[in-house]
């Protein structure tokens, strides 16, 4: 098993969005960077654990606890001329994009951006990293056993 942080708006899908899906589960849309698309593509695996984190927003931070429910699909939205994430130069038959489902477990407490920043244990954890934009970025073990003991 691995573990993932997974950045969402929370004016496009909440955690709160995420809790009330049929069976608490979406698809992952949207990802236009080609690292955050590979890790969907060829490392994310069904079981996999997410810290849900709310981004671009007053007060970013880990708002919940998700896991991966599906391998990787076509993301639909590229396709669509009237959707934001629309890709002209991805077709069907070659697409460019990936989705990946994920299941909502445990909306907890937001533990903000400021406090992760506070916990040596997460001192190399990516997102706290100068520069970090990356949409999903992995988590180690021993970052993911330190934010899931915060949240208890």
């Amino acid at each position: 098993m691995q573990y993932w942080l997974m950045k969402s708006e929370p004016d496009d899908v909440s955690i709160d969005d995420l809790m009330a899906a049929p069976q608490q589960t979406t698809a992952w849309y949207g990802v236009r960077n080609y690292q955050a698309r590979n890790f969907m593509r060829d490392r994310m695996q069904p079981g996999d654990g997410v810290l849900f984190y709310h981004s671009s927003c007053p007060e970013p931070g880990i708002a919940g606890l998700a896991r991966i429910v599906s391998g990787p699909y076509p993301d639909a939205s590229q396709f669509d001329p009237d959707n934001r994430y629309y890709d002209a130069k991805a077709v069907p038959e070659q697409p460019r994009w990936i989705s990946i489902d994920v299941q909502g477990t445990r909306k907890t407490r937001l533990l903000p951006l400021a406090e992760l920043r506070t916990i040596a244990a997460l001192d190399d954890m990516v997102v706290l990293q100068k520069g970090s934009r990356l949409s999903i970025t992995p988590v180690t073990p021993a970052q993911w056993q330190a934010v899931v003991a915060l949240l208890a």
